[in-house]
């Protein structure tokens, strides 16, 4: 920020832009910027910028500058700090046993061609092979068993406590305010599973968190896109090839929560899943999810190749940018996927496709994005725009998404009803 008069002036945090039309005033404590309309105070900036509830924007801030954090009035509030301050010993730990000296854990990374400061970049770690050594180290800093197990960093066995992640490579889960929340940790051996996430707890919620977006968010404007990928490795190699904007779920789905988190950054993602028949329906059923907040998806394929880490290591990273040119149109994938189910060379079989595409189309609630999409169909399919427009009509009464159009009764019918 600039002095510009009585304010400061800069470029906004919140969108792309080259001539500063981001205005704070110090006198008033509120910023403004003239080209997006984003406005607040403080606490909303931090809100918006980290990702962060109210009162988790309070206590960053209260933490920052070193003011104590005002006692709730009311019932008891949950010191989330003390989870983060764990979880941050739990993430130093993994990552001094992965660099002081020759272990599985690191020959693992390397032999997936992984850098060294892309490792120190995400903070990567190994959990020895040992039932209690993060459980001893955590115990000497002074944390106490039901912390840990409330955090899900041991489990209660009929001998005792043990440790949960042993003999893999963890990798720490990062939120947008760079808290570590919890971890996600690869098997070394023939071990089931073969990935293991942290439990569920008051500070972690798979469905409210991306990994990766803590380093991702900091890249990209809300004209750029997400490019949305399955795995941990996947994430890090498309990094390390250059691509600074892929993120992944946490081992589960794409949610209406994760859909809301990536909203605040962009309006388009690239969904990047593996190219088998579980990544093509898990992209089916994100580019719904994602269109209902106001962000349009687009599909990349891999093949030949699984996922994206083997096809930049196979392929390069000039050949990723080719698939990323060539992303198609999630709902016109979505057409071609339907495809499969019906005999597009007989009649009958086009006439049924048609009628499910309608279906599909009725789906789009904006009527000027709906015809734009009828239209793009017509064109791909050969009908024409009109009939198409009129059978997804009929579509619409028929799944009750519309109600049949009422025509006026005639004159004569009104009179003989007199």
């Amino acid at each position: 920020l600039k002095k510009a008069g009585s304010s400061y002036k800069g470029l906004c945090p919140f969108h792309s832009e080259k001539t500063p039309s981001f205005n704070v005033n110090e006198e008033r404590q509120f910023y403004h910027c003239f080209g997006c309309g984003e406005k607040g105070d403080v606490i909303h900036f931090v809100e918006r910028y980290y990702n962060l509830s109210f009162v988790e924007s309070v206590e960053k801030l209260c933490e920052d500058y070193g003011i104590r954090m005002p006692e709730q009035k009311r019932g008891h509030r949950t010191d989330y700090n003390k989870y983060y301050e764990i979880n941050r010993k739990a993430a130093r730990f993994f990552f001094r046993k992965l660099t002081e000296g020759p272990n599985p854990g690191y020959a693992y990374l390397r032999k997936r061609g992984l850098k060294d400061n892309t490792i120190r970049k995400f903070g990567l770690g190994y959990a020895p092979d040992s039932w209690n050594a993060l459980m001893n180290h955590l115990e000497k800093e002074g944390v106490t068993t039901q912390d840990m197990l409330k955090m899900g960093l041991i489990q209660q066995g009929r001998k005792g406590y043990y440790d949960k992640f042993r003999n893999r490579v963890i990798f720490p889960i990062i939120n947008t305010a760079g808290k570590v929340i919890g971890f996600g940790g690869r098997a070394l051996g023939d071990v089931q599973p073969k990935y293991l996430n942290s439990s569920e707890s008051d500070i972690f919620l798979k469905k409210n968190n991306l990994y990766a977006l803590n380093i991702t968010k900091k890249d990209i404007s809300s004209e750029d896109q997400v490019l949305m990928v399955e795995g941990y490795m996947d994430v890090i190699s498309l990094h390390q090839a250059g691509f600074t904007n892929a993120v992944a779920s946490l081992g589960t789905a794409l949610t209406p929560g994760h859909a809301a988190l990536i909203k605040r950054y962009v309006n388009e993602v690239y969904l990047t899943y593996d190219s088998d028949e579980a990544g093509t329906k898990a992209a089916l059923r994100a580019g719904p999810i994602l269109r209902e907040v106001g962000i349009t998806a687009k599909i990349i394929r891999m093949e030949p190749y699984k996922d994206p880490d083997e096809f930049i290591k196979n392929l390069g990273a000039e050949a990723f940018e080719e698939r990323i040119q060539k992303a198609r149109n999630g709902f016109m994938f979505s057409l071609e996927i339907l495809e499969r189910d019906y005999d597009m060379t007989s009649p009958e079989g086009r006439t049924d496709f048609m009628k499910e595409a309608a279906r599909k189309l009725t789906e789009f609630d904006e009527e000027i994005e709906r015809n734009n999409y009828i239209d793009a169909v017509a064109g791909t399919y050969h009908v024409g725009s009109e009939d198409l427009k009129k059978l997804v009509g009929r579509m619409a009464v028929q799944t009750g998404l519309a109600k049949p159009v009422e025509r006026p009764r005639s004159t004569r019918s009104q009179n003989l009803d007199k």
